[in-house]
């Protein structure tokens, strides 16, 4: 799933393959639609790693055949562990963009995983190919992972890894007393329709387009919808945590998903799509939600 940034679109625009798009609609849409469904579903450049505590111990599990690699911090026995928390990166991201949430879990009794998602970090990729992935094959990802580690009591996922998130609920075993959402993709079709504004092409392309991402994963675009998806899981305790300024997920669409499942939304400034995850009052006010301590001062 392509991110439309500005750079991405002053490439698509300078390339004289456009021109294959804007006028490939009228005389072959099934081929630009193939052609378009081949560029959403292109991995991007692997984000370079990023320091996180010691004391984890590297893991591996088999997610569709393929090798999918993460850490894990905690004890697995003992009376003061509380649970696992599973933390789920989004498109372009990997698990350790999540490090400054990795001492404060521990610390309140928690075990911790995290891990990176196929064609990200130092996972192999997925069915999908070497250089494509997919919604789906995170929410396997994920599944797999849980598979190897347990009931989890919080998910925390940044940005696509919510959607992904909701579809190992619906359709695996991925089971948790808690969700925490960063920056939540709550849905897919805005940004499609910002992909065929680039790239130019028509409405006859992008029902081929939509056709074939069907066919690729099994789910249609209008499904990729975290508001739609949560209505297919059990209500859960749930946070929303989003920046006013993300440039990646807009900021009414957050609203409308908090509002939908009934969720708290904590608005930030000035922190965007991934500093947010890094910034202390987030860690602080996440690790309190993952451990009930808002729930105990409430009801004292």
């Amino acid at each position: 799933m392509v991110w439309i940034q500005k750079s991405t679109i002053v490439r698509i625009r300078n390339d004289a393959s456009q021109a294959f798009f804007r006028y490939g609609e009228h005389v072959m849409p099934r081929r630009v639609g193939r052609a378009a469904q081949h560029l959403w579903f292109s991995a991007p450049p692997r984000m370079a790693d990023l320091p996180v505590p010691d004391g984890g111990e590297p893991f591996e599990v088999v997610a569709q055949g393929h090798v999918v690699r993460g850490i894990v911090w905690g004890s697995s026995t003992g009376s003061t562990s509380e649970g696992v928390v599973y933390l789920v990166h989004g498109w372009g991201g990997r698990g350790s963009q999540f490090g400054a949430l990795v001492e404060p879990l521990l610390e309140s009794g928690h075990r911790v995983v995290m891990f990176d998602a196929p064609a990200h970090g130092d996972s192999d990729h997925g069915p999908a190919g070497p250089r494509s992935t997919n919604g789906v094959e995170f929410a396997k990802a994920l599944d797999a992972v849980f598979c190897r580690f347990g009931p989890a009591e919080a998910v925390v996922a940044h940005s696509m890894g919510t959607i992904s998130t909701y579809l190992a609920m619906r359709y695996g075993w991925l089971g948790t007393e808690r969700l925490v959402f960063v920056a939540p993709m709550v849905q897919f079709t805005g940004l499609l329709d910002q992909f065929q504004d680039a790239l130019g092409f028509g409405p006859r392309s992008r029902r081929a387009l939509e056709r074939g991402v069907k066919d690729f994963v099994g789910i249609p675009v209008s499904e990729f919808d975290a508001r739609i998806q949560a209505a297919h899981v059990d209500p859960l305790p749930t946070l929303i945590l989003t920046d006013r300024g993300d440039r990646q997920t807009p900021y009414d669409d957050v609203v409308d998903f908090a509002e939908t499942i009934d969720a708290p939304l904590i608005t930030t400034e000035g922190l965007g799509h991934r500093k947010i995850l890094r910034d202390p009052e987030t860690v602080r006010t996440i690790v309190e939600f993952v451990t009930g301590a808002g729930d105990r001062a409430a009801s004292a």
